[in-house]
């Protein structure tokens, strides 16, 4: 008789047990994808700063050249 309960029981918490691991699974999935953009973001970021810095590097050589 507590075969018949115990089963289905372990059965109820093994199931739940695949879907907490599945479930951490897809949030892994989600802040790798989120830390590739940051990685993209801070890339573009730093290319933008570089530009910007050469055009004032740019602009005050004009400016002592004149």
């Amino acid at each position: 008789m507590k075969t018949i309960f115990c089963i289905p029981l372990l059965l109820a918490l093994a199931a739940c047990g695949v879907e907490t691991a599945g479930t951490a699974a897809t949030a892994a999935a989600l802040k790798k994808q989120e830390l590739e953009q940051a990685r993209q973001t801070e890339a573009q970021v730093r290319q933008q700063l570089e530009a910007a810095t050469q055009r004032t590097q740019q602009r005050a050589d004009q400016a002592g050249n004149e």
